[in-house]
């Protein structure tokens, strides 16, 4: 999934420079170079990580901060400071935030922090997707997970392609579990009634991953 993300930025050669940087990690890269116009994109556009400036003239990223948040509560954001001190960061964090970096700072020091920031919120998202009751309850049973885990490998499966890949002869046990993915609307029959993943359950095989390499991590 492409990661949009604004920089804010007064200075035009940094803010250009930085988003280049993110473009060429193959980022969807928005800019803007006040706080005010940042507030204006964000109305058009829902972004899933923002690089804010604190130092700006007019609107500093400090007021534009909890303004930026309420519009976007989901968005991680990430202030840049070249005062980094405890109160500013705590203020900071306060307003909304959710990291900073200091300048003058490094490349892959930016890049790195980006990355960990955008995990920690598909991190979230799965964890709000997996907590709901009906999605706990059919991932609760074991045969249920390997089944979602079957379907991920993109082909639609027959009946008995599952029980085989299962390798569990109860055909009315695999039934019942089929039935209950089918209710919670993860897996869904074709016009061939072949097996596929629906959406929902798609994102739920890749939930369960992103948690196994988070609790493994």
């Amino acid at each position: 999934m492409e990661v949009r993300i604004l920089v804010v930025d007064d200075d035009p050669e940094l803010r250009e420079s930085v988003a280049e940087v993110l473009e060429d990690a193959g980022f969807d890269t928005t800019v803007a170079e006040t706080g005010a116009v940042a507030l204006r994109k964000v109305e058009e556009i829902c972004f899933d990580l923002i690089i804010l400036d604190l130092m700006m003239p007019r609107m500093g990223g400090m007021e534009a901060l909890p303004l930026l948040r309420k519009k976007c509560p989901r968005a991680k954001i990430i202030i840049i400071t070249a005062f980094s001190t405890v109160e500013v960061a705590v203020e900071a964090m306060r307003k909304g935030a959710d990291d900073y970096i200091s300048k003058p700072f490094k490349v892959n020091d930016l890049l790195t922090t980006i990355r960990r920031n955008i995990e920690e919120a598909r991190f979230q998202d799965c964890r709000m997707a997996l907590d709901m009751d009906g999605t706990f309850n059919c991932l609760s049973n074991p045969i249920r997970r390997k089944i979602l885990l079957i379907g991920a490998q993109d082909e639609p499966l027959r009946f008995m392609d599952i029980v085989r890949q299962l390798e569990i002869e109860d055909h009315t046990k695999v039934n019942f579990h089929l039935k209950i993915l089918k209710e919670a609307n993860l897996i869904a029959q074709n016009e061939k009634k072949s097996y596929v993943l629906t959406e929902e359950g798609r994102k739920i095989v890749e939930c369960i991953g992103i948690l196994a390499e988070n609790l493994s991590g």
